[in-house]
């Protein structure tokens, strides 16, 4: 296998109608069915293909190596488009035709917002990796677990490197017009004002928006001294990277670690405008002062080397996909079973699962299962295959 950043297939394996949510056991030659909800096209689709790669990777692995106890893993790839409505249609389609196992995804919280709900209802296992603090609630939705930082962990952590590492004070905050970014904007600026900081500007942008300019002018004359970006679009990022150059406005941005993919990279109209930029990133996939990664991660990037492209993603993206294929295949492995509460009681006994994007742990009261202590800043512009180099400041 092979996968780049267009190499994708679209499609589902393994449709047959007799899978049913409440079944105790697996039948002797039943398959597992995951479904795999992301944006695959569209503007927001960076993170959705890099997730994708290491998704189908976990799959192709462990169906070769024989699959859970003999039964192989048969993936139910939906493409939302960044599409809510899409979203949502794909997993109603998902619970009542094709009668999946579990579902990972969607990975943006703007679709994440809608499906939660509906996948509640039907008691559907889901692993997640949206940020939107309101997605995870073990009251509301026992069924959802997060398999990344939530938007109060992001904010402590972005704003805390502003305004305790940086010493800056008057921070700009703007995103793209999801649903992701309307609550991420507004809540990273009230962490920047609890720690004392102000608010220079704060708005959205329409991701497909050919000139940011304006947008930039408006930073730039409320004095910004950091922006704090909150979208997972590329091509926004690099527009407003390419404007600041423009501008010749050594302001340095901050936020979301879309604009460290290396999308970016090419995107951007010179090399030097992708610098002074610091993005959230995660200790399993950081660089360390020796070159090289955390032992059980550099063993996987070795590993896949020919097999996954990296150099155009995000490391945690492709890892995180890895992360939520075995979790829901261990789920089944060590419960004998594919019923819904077999899966979620395992889940929620989960204390330390060995990752590679990070060693999650959740219990039936906490289902936001990444470590706080495991984030760190990264810069955007160190990436090597798809892992970075710390911000200043930081340790690992």
């Amino acid at each position: 296998m092979n996968v780049s950043r267009r190499g994708f297939t679209m499609g589902a394996a393994g449709l047959a109608a007799s899978a049913t949510l409440g079944r105790p056991a697996l039948a002797d030659t039943e398959p597992l069915k995951i479904g795999w909800l992301a944006a695959l096209t569209g503007p927001s689709s960076a993170p959705g293909l890099g997730f994708d790669r290491g998704v189908r990777y976990a799959v192709e692995t462990i169906n070769a190596a024989g699959g859970i106890k003999g039964r192989k893993i048969d993936l139910v790839v939906r493409d939302t488009q960044g599409d809510p409505t899409k979203a949502v249609n794909a997993v109603q389609d998902m619970i009542s035709r094709t009668r999946v196992h579990a579902v990972y995804g969607p990975t943006n919280s703007g679709e994440a917002l809608a499906t939660t709900p509906i996948l509640a209802r039907a008691k559907m296992p889901n692993m997640h990796a949206g940020f939107v603090d309101s997605l995870i609630d073990p009251v509301k939705y026992p069924n959802a677990f997060r398999m990344a930082t939530s938007n109060s962990q992001i904010n402590e952590a972005v704003a805390g490197y502003a305004i305790d590492i940086m010493k800056v004070k008057n921070i700009a905050t703007v995103g793209d017009t999801t649903g992701y970014a309307a609550t991420a904007v507004p809540a990273f600026a009230e962490e920047v004002k609890k720690r004392g900081g102000t608010v220079a500007y704060q708005g959205l942008i329409d991701a497909t928006q050919p000139d940011v300019m304006p947008d930039m002018l408006r930073m730039k004359n409320a004095n910004a001294q950091a922006i704090a970006v909150w979208s997972v679009s590329t091509g926004m990022a690099a527009r407003l990277m390419n404007a600041r150059a423009t501008l010749n406005w050594d302001v340095p941005f901050i936020g979301h670690p879309a604009m460290g993919s290396g999308e970016v990279g090419h995107l951007v109209e010179k090399p030097e405008n992708w610098s002074r930029v610091f993005i959230l990133g995660f200790q399993n996939c950081s660089i360390g002062p020796d070159g090289k990664l955390p032992p059980r991660t550099q063993e996987f990037v070795d590993s896949v080397k020919g097999k996954i492209e990296l150099k155009d993603t995000t490391l945690w993206w492709v890892a995180n996909g890895v992360d939520a294929v075995k979790v829901i295949a261990k789920a089944v492995e060590e419960t004998g079973s594919t019923s819904s509460e077999a899966m979620i009681d395992y889940w929620n006994t989960i204390n330390g699962f060995p990752g590679l994007y990070a060693d999650y742990a959740w219990s039936k009261t906490e289902h936001n299962g990444f470590p706080t202590k495991e984030i760190v800043m990264s810069e955007a512009n160190s990436q090597t295959n798809g892992a970075y180099k710390l911000a200043p400041g930081y340790k690992l």
